[in-house]
């Protein structure tokens, strides 16, 4: 059994059409699935989840964000699933100014939602659940490491490792901490899913 029911069923629901993603760019390719992207700017929901570990922070943060875009609005209004579904361990940091994380503390998880381009701030449904709230990412670079698999612990820390070690390599300066993203749903074979572990940089 998967352990993300809910995001198999809400990735299960949209698999029978194109889902869209954010638009980037790669700027530079290092092999091993890692390459320098460079983002354009998107509007995430999000919601900050209280959890021992990650397959728990999911699951409870998918109930409400699938709740959000499957009606749970004022306006009752559906949306259209994207991908990927992003998840990272917030962790406590000094502030300057300006930042892009958020001041949280140890065991709290952020898990988003990319929300459809057609989409901007002031006309996205408002959220029945007051813990789901939007965010806009501005356009920024990224490392990613692309991999295949079914998502584990054991696989996001392995790839977590190469892929900061090939920042420390490249002589490339990082912001942040490491997130995760998912794009298919559980009962994709594990050959033909699409796993990345992502870090920002300057």
């Amino acid at each position: 059994m998967s352990k993300f029911p809910l995001l198999g069923l809400l990735l299960w629901s949209s698999s029978l059409m194109a889902i869209e993603q954010p638009r980037y760019s790669v700027l530079k390719e290092f092999g091993g699935g890692i390459e320098v992207r460079q983002y354009d700017a998107y509007i995430i929901a999000e919601t900050e989840i209280k959890a021992a570990d990650a397959d728990q922070a999911g699951n409870l943060a998918f109930k409400r964000l699938g709740g959000y875009i499957f009606g749970g609005n004022r306006t009752k209004q559906s949306i259209a699933m994207t991908a990927p579904v992003s998840q990272a361990k917030s962790e406590k940091i000094e502030m300057t100014a300006p930042v892009s994380q958020t001041l949280k503390t140890d065991g709290v998880w952020l898990v988003s939602f990319v929300m459809p381009q057609s989409y901007t701030l002031a006309t996205l449904p408002v959220p029945n659940d007051p813990t789901v709230y939007f965010k806009t990412v501005p356009a920024r670079k990224v490392l990613a490491i692309r991999f295949s698999g079914r998502w584990t612990e054991q696989s996001f820390a392995q790839h977590q490792a190469e892929l900061l070690a090939a920042v420390k390599k490249n002589a490339l300066k990082s912001i942040g901490n490491t997130w995760t993203a998912r794009y298919d749903p559980p009962f994709m074979p594990g050959f033909m899913r699409r796993n990345e572990v992502m870090i920002e940089l300057r």
